[in-house]
């Protein structure tokens, strides 16, 4: 089995585990009620989703 022949730098372990941070959730307001919900998603404040009800409130 292979051994590392040097201890990898704090920067080198940071910079490989960068993309691992949390993302900011992203909102839009949905156009019936104004609302932020997550886009691609039924609002839950009104149960509507592209226009029709999917969900009774």
């Amino acid at each position: 089995m292979a051994m590392p022949k040097r201890k990898h730098s704090k920067s080198r372990k940071r910079t490989r585990r960068s993309h691992l941070a949390l993302k900011k959730t992203v909102l839009s307001d949905c156009p019936r009620c104004h609302q932020k919900k997550i886009p691609h998603r039924v609002c839950g404040n009104c149960g509507y989703y592209k226009g029709s009800a999917v969900i009774k409130l």
